[in-house]
């Protein structure tokens, strides 16, 4: 495909995942958290396992070494468990509009981590970057007199944790992209998340586990939960992964910028949430803190042309 196809398609991904977040909203009124995180994984897992049989590539399961098992269940951990546990548990109280807007530090909490796990020297304008991007959550979580973190600030922070999880997630698979093919490592990651989800479900006793239970409130959040499960996790995120092998990380990365836009725009336009002032505020906050505290150092950018 070429790149001008590859964009397009990568803006419609940015588009369903801005539809997510409000369709993830309206399921916590149907069902439990846990409920939701681990329905959707196991279908975008079983997606996700389909594709790579399609493809006929070898997987050599009986050769990956304890180490590298250990390295997959530390990426499932983090990228699929701990981030769906804490985005749809947040996505319960906060609302789909903070949601996206918090969701949008992704880049910007990758690259402050990759600065100091990789020793990248931190110039001003990063540093400005960061203390934007922040200062931009802090305005939308915190700038109605009503936030607390009993309240809905609880939700919000849940969501900015379900996101670092994913970052720090991003950053451990690094260590496998040398070893495995992308598809492989997508398959093995989110099988074990959804093992540890179902996992979890099944210790915790959730209520409301029955057919009769799951089947009452109709087809219409079922049809959400495959569109969430199947569509916006599994195939978008296969084609975030073509997106990267041929457009590179680093303009693909660019692209999250419109998930904020989607994702505000969708939760107004669907769920009639409002659009304050303080989220003006943080969506430009968050959005210049990000282009700033991405921004690679000088040195190293003229090095990468030559």
């Amino acid at each position: 495909m070429n790149s001008i196809g590859t964009q397009l398609l990568l803006i419609g991904t940015m588009a369903v995942w801005g539809l997510n977040i409000s369709a993830i909203k309206v399921l916590t009124d149907y069902f439990d958290p846990m409920v939701i995180a681990c329905f959707r994984m196991v279908l975008a897992a079983a997606v996700i396992d389909m594709s790579l049989v399609w493809s006929r590539r070898p997987v050599k399961l009986l050769r990956i070494s304890a180490g590298q098992w250990l390295r997959f269940v530390l990426c499932a951990a983090f990228l699929v468990y701990g981030n769906q546990v804490f985005f749809t548990s947040g996505m319960h109280a906060a609302s789909a509009t903070n949601s996206s807007l918090i969701m949008a530090l992704s880049p910007l909490v990758a690259s402050a981590l990759a600065a100091l796990v990789f020793r990248e020297s931190l110039t001003g304008i990063r540093l400005l970057g960061i203390a934007l991007g922040f200062g931009g959550v802090f305005a939308v979580v915190f700038g109605s007199q009503d936030a607390a973190l009993s309240g809905p600030g609880r939700g919000d922070l849940q969501v900015f944790c379900s996101m670092l999880s994913f970052v720090v997630g991003g950053m451990l698979i690094q260590t496998l992209a040398r070893q495995f093919n992308a598809l492989v490592i997508t398959s093995i990651v989110y099988t074990l998340g959804a093992a540890l989800l179902c996992l979890h479900l099944f210790v915790s006793g959730t209520a409301g586990l029955g057919l009769s239970v799951l089947l009452a409130p109709g087809a219409w959040p079922w049809l959400l939960m495959v569109f969430s499960g199947i569509i916006a996790t599994a195939m978008c995120n296969v084609l975030w992964n073509r997106a990267i092998a041929e457009l590179g990380v680093a303009r693909t990365s660019l692209y999250q910028y419109w998930i904020p836009v989607f994702g505000v725009g969708f939760a107004m336009l669907l769920l009639g949430e409002p659009f304050t002032v303080w989220h003006g505020v943080g969506l430009l906050g968050i959005l210049l803190g990000t282009y700033l505290g991405t921004r690679r150092p000088v040195a190293l950018a003229a090095r990468a042309r030559a």
